[in-house]
């Protein structure tokens, strides 16, 4: 579990990557959850979690996400 402060002392390139990484895994989780793969079913809602942190941390900084940099057109 990743904490708020210790996200609030990342640089911005830092969180962007660790967004790209979050993302991928929950999708990954979601994929072994439906293949009835996945040990462990708590990590899905971890990882949502920790990926809602980094958000909230890019968004009080004023960087738009990655999710929102692509999703324009």
């Amino acid at each position: 579990m990743l904490k708020a402060k210790d996200l609030r002392e990342r640089s911005l390139e830092d969180l962007k990557e660790l967004e790209k990484s979050l993302r991928s895994d929950l999708f990954q989780n979601r994929l072994k959850n439906f293949t009835n793969r996945l040990d462990d079913t708590s990590n899905i809602s971890k990882a949502r979690r920790d990926l809602a942190r980094v958000l909230t941390v890019l968004k009080s900084r004023g960087a738009t996400p990655e999710s929102a940099t692509t999703k324009e057109g």
